[in-house]
């Protein structure tokens, strides 16, 4: 039998897919704690040259979150286990906004996925749309505005095993376009969030809560990764909310 890579090893070839131009990749910059960086602001006279954006949802138009029974579900499965140390951890560990084919990054990609509209230029940076935040509800029209949160930080998911990951699967799982990972929010509610998980910040916003705590469960079930008891307490609690 032809041996088979993991999924996190080929999945940077089907987002190629989602490719529409080209994009500078963006240097990792930031100090451990805050979270996602975003690129130069392209210029108003940029000239908008690609196809324009979907129109995005409210809840961010995150794939593959899963159903209320199967969250449910997952997280009964899921290792309940104390925090592990940060000893080691580096931002950089987690290599993003990896590009995505055509010269554009995973960054953009998010960017369009999730607005209203969007434009892009040559080089696939937006220069024009709108996106909503689903933690806050803030109407964003600038896209140097947003921020690009991984629902499940860098810093958490290396307290939850990512530690002993090697780096092509931490790149994946910080570039993950197919499970719902990443999401355009607004930039106040992306650092306040941090790196905290569920039991200690939740989206202001409670009418997310339901796809929050289901997103935050499928990505943590698919990486294989623990959950402190206060953490899987608040996950409860979330889609609990899924039927109000």
């Amino acid at each position: 039998m032809r041996h088979q890579r993991p999924w996190w090893g080929r999945y940077l070839a089907g987002a190629m897919v989602m490719a529409v131009a080209g994009c500078a990749p963006v240097e990792d910059g930031k100090r451990a704690g805050a979270h996602d960086d975003k690129p130069s602001v392209p210029s108003a006279g940029a000239s908008p040259s690609q196809s324009e954006g979907g129109k995005g949802a409210a809840d961010g138009t995150l794939p593959g979150v899963p159903g209320l029974a199967e969250a449910r579900t997952e997280l009964s499965g899921l290792k309940v286990a104390p925090h592990g140390p940060m000893t080691g951890y580096r931002r950089s560990s987690f290599p993003h906004w990896a590009e995505q084919g055509e010269n554009c990054n995973t960054r953009e990609l998010v960017l369009k996925r999730g607005g209203t509209r969007v434009r892009q230029d040559k080089e696939c940076r937006a220069v024009s749309g709108s996106w909503v935040s689903a933690y806050d509800g803030k109407k964003l029209s600038v896209a140097s505005e947003a921020d690009i949160d991984h629902i499940v930080p860098l810093a958490n998911a290396w307290r939850s095993g990512a530690r002993t990951w090697d780096s092509d699967k931490r790149k994946a799982f910080a570039n993950d376009l197919t499970h719902p990972q990443l999401l355009a929010v607004s930039a106040a509610s992306n650092r306040s969030k941090g790196d905290q998980g569920p039991e200690e910040w939740q989206p202001p916003s409670k009418t997310y809560w339901c796809t929050y705590g289901k997103a935050w469960i499928s990505i943590k079930a698919t990486y294989h990764l623990s959950v402190t008891q206060a953490e899987k307490g608040k996950l409860t609690e979330m889609l609990d909310t899924c039927a109000l």
